[in-house]
């Protein structure tokens, strides 16, 4: 008889909600207004929250992030070099048809080690915005 596995719970709107407000406490803190993506582990549109005062395109920029991290199950800021010209992810396709965006700012969502899904945030310097997604992540645990 096989042992049986045990179901890890889905990214819900609740999780997602609580991943904005963290994402968003911590770029207010620092003085940032920022764009936060947040999607489930099919790429669906959990939550969304742009700011009036964030730049137009950080919105864009925050949900390429979050597809991005969600693709490649890791953190934007651990591919910029991989995206170089002769990178290995140089001209890679996308699988869920979205383009990719290799800033820092999006990070993979786990839940007991499986991916669940995945937050981006934009607006600040790429290093900001990768401390506000850690922020956020941390959030959850």
């Amino acid at each position: 008889m096989s042992t049986p596995t045990t179901a890890v719970a889905p990214l819900t709107t609740q999780d997602a909600e609580v991943l904005l407000a963290a994402a968003r406490r911590a770029a207010e803190a620092a003085g940032v207004t920022v764009s936060v993506t947040v999607l489930d582990a099919g790429g669906h549109l959990l939550a969304f929250r742009r700011d009036d005062q964030a730049v137009l395109i950080s919105g864009e920029t925050s949900t390429r992030k979050a597809y991005t991290a969600l693709q490649l199950n890791a953190p934007t800021a651990a591919l910029v070099d991989a995206v170089k010209p002769d990178g290995p992810f140089h001209s890679l396709p996308t699988a869920l048809d979205k383009p990719l965006l290799f800033i820092a700012g999006g990070l993979p969502v786990h839940r007991d080690g499986r991916l669940i899904g995945a937050i981006g945030v934009g607006g600040g310097a790429p290093e900001q915005d990768h401390a506000f997604a850690t922020a956020a992540v941390a959030s959850l645990a």
